[in-house]
């Protein structure tokens, strides 16, 4: 099969392209045909050895996917050939990852895609919509009728942040870039607030009165030196991002209101954890709720490049997907392909 993969950590150089064995089947594993990855922050850090984890090589790279079941274990219960799939935990942990034409998955990983859903739409969203879910949910205590600001609310986990929240009843305060406050209230939010006006905790504070019930930071930003001071008795902080961050906890404040601050990565989920948010993710899915606000679609052979982009700040709210070869039937040139992803992908999806 062919695969982007690394022989060592590093840059986005030593990602390759090439051929690599098919994946052996175990007894509760399932075999996919994979249609399409993603590229997700995480993937790079794994690519680079910012995240410590198991990585046997050669490494196939990336943890999202969509597919069809090409065969099944012994013991890998409800699933059969043809069935469509998707899986947003591969790439971690020892295992390998999504961006081949096969991945073995560990079938307590793997949920059936609604009939009608778009496995493109749905790749670009498993992964922030799952990490939305937990984080607000499992980690956040997310109650109807509670105040949620939302820190990064124009990125592809803070909008999907925005969608749940708002949906299970919340009043969200959206905290983006000016030119991102229509799409985040198009997705739920009650009101927006620019990340650069110097007023912002002031504007906050005045806008939820009776304090902050979850305060999420998709942005890694980190100021718990005010945001502690939004929070309402027991009041939750959930930080996502700033792996290298270093803010001053108010801990007076924190322990006097009987607040909490705590962190998360999906990485560490549990297998009953990631399979109640694939529950909610599918369910939004077939509903239409959950959608990329935008993507570009890329060849696998373009892993490589697709890190360069994301490492250097080029996607602002749009998911990459790559798609594998047996699937992929656009241009391979490194620049005619992304003039033809930008022209069939340019619809904002909201």
């Amino acid at each position: 099969m062919r695969a982007a993969f690394i022989e060592e950590l590093g840059s986005p150089d030593a990602i390759k392209y090439g051929e690599l064995p098919s994946p052996l089947v175990g007894p509760t594993d399932v075999l996919v045909d994979v249609f399409a990855t993603t590229v997700n922050p995480v993937d790079t850090f794994v690519r680079s050895g910012a995240f410590r984890t198991p990585v046997p090589f050669p490494f196939v790279i990336s943890r999202d996917l969509v597919g069809t079941v090409a065969q099944v274990g012994p013991g890998a219960a409800g699933f059969a050939v043809g069935d469509r799939v998707w899986c947003n935990s591969l790439g971690h942990d020892g295992r390998q990852g999504a961006a081949a034409e096969q991945a073995v998955v560990s079938a307590d990983r793997l949920y059936r895609l609604p009939e009608g859903v778009d496995p493109q739409t749905a790749v670009a969203v498993v992964h922030p919509g799952a990490t939305a879910y937990l984080a607000l949910f499992t980690h956040g205590r997310l109650r109807t009728g509670d105040t949620v600001v939302v820190v990064g609310a124009g990125g592809n986990v803070g909008s999907a942040l925005t969608v749940f929240a708002s949906q299970a009843g919340a009043r969200v305060i959206a905290v983006a870039s000016a030119r991102d406050a229509d799409y985040c209230r198009s997705v739920g939010a009650h009101e927006v607030f620019d990340y650069r006006d110097p007023a912002l905790f002031d504007k906050i504070r005045a806008a939820s009165p009776g304090g902050v019930d979850v305060y999420l930071d998709t942005a890694g930003v980190n100021d718990l030196a005010n945001s502690v001071g939004l929070l309402a008795r027991r009041g939750r902080v959930v930080l996502l991002a700033g792996a290298r961050s270093t803010p001053v906890l108010p801990a007076g404040q924190l322990y006097m209101n009987d607040c909490s601050v705590v962190g998360f990565v999906i990485s560490h989920a549990t297998t009953a954890e990631l399979a109640e948010a694939a529950d909610a993710v599918t369910r939004m899915l077939r509903s239409g709720r959950l959608r990329p606000r935008a993507t570009e679609v890329m060849p696998l052979s373009a892993a490589a490049d697709a890190h360069r982009r994301l490492e250097g700040g080029e996607w602002h709210g749009r998911r990459v997907v790559l798609r594998t070869a047996a699937t992929d039937t656009g241009p391979s040139d490194s620049t005619d392909y992304r003039q033809a992803a930008l022209l069939a992908n340019s619809e904002r999806f909201i």
